[in-house]
């Protein structure tokens, strides 16, 4: 029998969030027996609690974002992700703004400071998830999928195709056989280069920088239009790979943005509410089919 496990102390974090360039701290605490993981707005009050649930999610704009009453928390995926992958089944995290910190874009800063640790077994049996019958969210116009059958333990299969020469079409897995805080927790998010200056401009990636994203240079660009990503960023000139990506950073592994797409479907399939005992197969996924799969589980579609 699984025991439900939460933290030994707290872990706190500081950063600013991807989109709204905010600076936030945060702690993760343990908490008790079949708390789950419930956000805490403390700049709101001492009460505004937020549960991480399907039914509390309130946008699904580049990230997930849940909601309850004037409490908002954004850009959940990561920390409950890495939650999830580590195995915490229970946990408080309290944030003092709206956004959580992007640290370096993946869920490797939690799986560092935790990880190694342990974890604090707590007397009650973990609540698993489980469906009685397939569930499949399509999404016809994005060419999107995402399909949860019984099983008798989790698996998780993802396919990434954005038609793009530099990416191809990329595979990545999660079961019981892979390590998470190894082979997936460290995976950081991506971005192609011509959408850059489009979300500066509609204010989002207000936090993003080149320490905490790939960028994916898929049509041919000018030295001047590398050259003002650089001074966006305001860092020294950078340069496009023959392998197609920007300089500042490199891969950990070759489908590391399949990776992270998967760290992202597992964050977003945390708000069913538990750890899922199922097989999960996803195609061209993002958080607004991922979430509406996890509401379907919920029983609230």
């Amino acid at each position: 029998m699984q025991l439900q496990q939460t933290l030994k102390k707290c872990y706190s974090f500081e950063g600013k969030g991807l989109h709204t360039g905010r600076v936030a701290k945060m702690v993760i605490k343990p908490a008790a027996v079949d708390t789950g993981i419930i956000f805490r707005r403390t700049d709101i009050g001492e009460d505004a609690f937020v549960e991480a649930l399907a039914e509390n999610v309130s946008s699904t704009a580049r990230s997930t974002t849940i909601s309850s009453g004037d409490a908002s928390v954004s850009t959940i995926e990561h920390v409950l992700s890495a939650l999830t992958g580590m195995g915490v089944d229970n946990a408080l995290i309290d944030i003092d703004n709206v956004e959580v910190p992007i640290l370096d874009g993946s869920a490797k800063p939690y799986v560092d400071a935790i990880w190694n640790d342990g974890f604090e077994l707590q007397d009650a049996p973990r609540r698993y998830v489980e469906i009685k019958e397939t569930i499949e969210i399509v999404n016809e116009e994005k060419g999107s999928l995402v399909r949860i059958e019984p099983a008798d333990e989790f698996s998780y299969d993802i396919k990434i195709d954005f038609n793009s020469r530099v990416l191809g079409v990329q595979y990545a897995t999660w079961d019981p056989s892979v390590v998470y805080a190894e082979e997936i927790g460290k995976c950081r998010t991506f971005v192609f280069f011509h959408e850059i200056e489009y979300l500066f401009n509609n204010n989002l990636v207000k936090g993003g920088d080149v320490d905490n994203a790939i960028v994916i240079v898929e049509h041919t660009v000018t030295r001047e239009q590398v050259e003002r990503l650089s001074s966006l960023f305001n860092v020294p000139a950078l340069e496009v790979r023959e392998d197609g990506y920007l300089s500042n950073l490199v891969l950990r592994f070759p489908n590391e943005c399949a990776r992270h797409k998967l760290l992202d479907l597992i964050g977003d399939l945390r708000l069913c509410g538990g750890f899922l005992k199922a097989k999960v197969t996803a195609e061209r996924a993002g958080h607004g089919i991922n979430t509406t799969a996890a509401k379907k589980v919920r029983g609230i579609l």
